[in-house]
């Protein structure tokens, strides 16, 4: 199969529209628009519990963390620290920035702004970014956001799990925005008028971290740093195994979320810090279904979906098999069977580039 091109420049971004993947019509399991209408209904007690439950920990971990500084005892309460700071709010990022997690909407936008920051993605850029992730969810060229490309490279891998990758290229389109330019692949979803607000998050955001440097120099420590910026490199590892399940190792170029997505049963812990997000394919067919009503959404609609994976470990070697193989077959992906129940597959390949199914 010919090479893909990932970058929303390139050859494949012009074939998606010309064969019309772009902003296609995707496949819904039916529901009663009474019932939808009740999933989709937002509250702001559930998420209000958890972003308590959230900053108070953090807090009381941080404090921990100064108390004890620099001592050996004070590793295991930055390390949980940099979880929270690192991995949660990347779920908080992503649920605020549809606008369902709260009612009100200024608290979405605040812990919004919030988790931005700490996971270094521009909140105005990313906004549009994922959008386009859900209009195109994995269309090569169009999806700004596969984390797993093909043939996959398990070095870039490796470094997202340690934060290197993300953190360098964030804190470089930090710098980059706050020269005041917009690059040239955000300005294929960024509208015209958001390029100004993306360019002062960015010299805002500059001087933060200039600042928490110029106090790390002034006190002749790094503790400043453990509480701004560092817990996005050590505490990244829970948001990128979360994030690399959700699509990694399933099919390209698709317009059918059960093909392209993956659902994983998770324990309490992860189900925290991740926001439910392991109902994944729940989450593409109905975005607008807040976090905290995505496991009624699963039980209703489960009768159309595969089977979900039972584990996170689970998952993780189902997805590394069809990783370790798409190294050398870059069209192969997993294709899990459904149940007697469901509606067949959207299988609407448009062609041999969407790839070879698992026997």
């Amino acid at each position: 199969m010919p090479k893909r091109n990932y970058s929303l420049l390139g050859a494949d971004a012009e074939r998606a529209i010309e064969i019309g993947l772009a902003a296609a019509e995707w496949y819904h399991t039916d529901v009663p628009r009474k019932e939808m209408k009740a999933l989709m209904q937002r509250s702001d007690q559930p998420a209000i519990r958890d972003t308590v439950i959230l900053l108070g920990c953090m807090a009381v971990f941080a404090g921990l963390g100064i108390a004890f500084w620099p001592t050996i005892w004070s590793v295991p309460f930055w390390l949980a620290y940099g979880v929270l700071y690192g991995s949660a709010m990347d779920s908080r990022w992503h649920e605020c920035g549809h606008g369902t997690a709260f009612k009100t909407p200024w608290m979405n936008d605040a812990l919004y702004q919030l988790a931005s920051f700490c996971m270094i993605r521009n909140p105005h850029t990313w906004r549009w970014s994922h959008a386009r992730h859900h209009t195109d969810t994995i269309i090569v060229g169009r999806d700004p956001e596969i984390a797993v490309m093909r043939p996959p490279g398990f070095l870039r891998l490796g470094l997202v799990f340690l934060g290197i990758r993300d953190v360098w290229l964030g804190l470089g389109r930090m710098l980059y925005n706050a020269s005041g330019r917009v690059h040239p692949e955000e300005a294929q979803f960024i509208p015209e008028s958001e390029r100004p607000k993306v360019i002062r998050v960015a010299r805002i955001w500059t001087a933060i971290y200039a600042a928490t440097l110029a106090l790390c120099l002034a006190a002749g420590s790094i503790l400043p740093l453990m509480l701004i910026g560092l817990p996005r490199l050590y505490g990244a590892w829970h948001h990128v195994m979360t994030g690399l399940l959700q699509h990694g190792g399933l099919a390209e170029d698709v317009t059918d979320h059960r093909l392209n997505s993956r659902t994983v049963c998770m324990n309490r812990v992860s189900r925290f810090i991740y926001w439910n997000m392991n109902y994944h394919v729940e989450h593409h067919m109905f975005p607008m279904v807040p976090y905290h009503r995505l496991p009624d959404l699963h039980a209703r609609i489960r009768h159309d979906l595969p089977p979900p994976n039972p584990s996170i470990p689970a998952a993780l070697a189902e997805m590394l098999g069809a990783l370790l193989r798409q190294r050398h077959d870059e069209g192969y992906y997993l294709r899990r069977d459904l149940p007697a129940s469901a509606r067949p597959y959207r299988e609407e390949f448009h062609g041999a580039a969407a790839g070879v199914p698992a026997e």
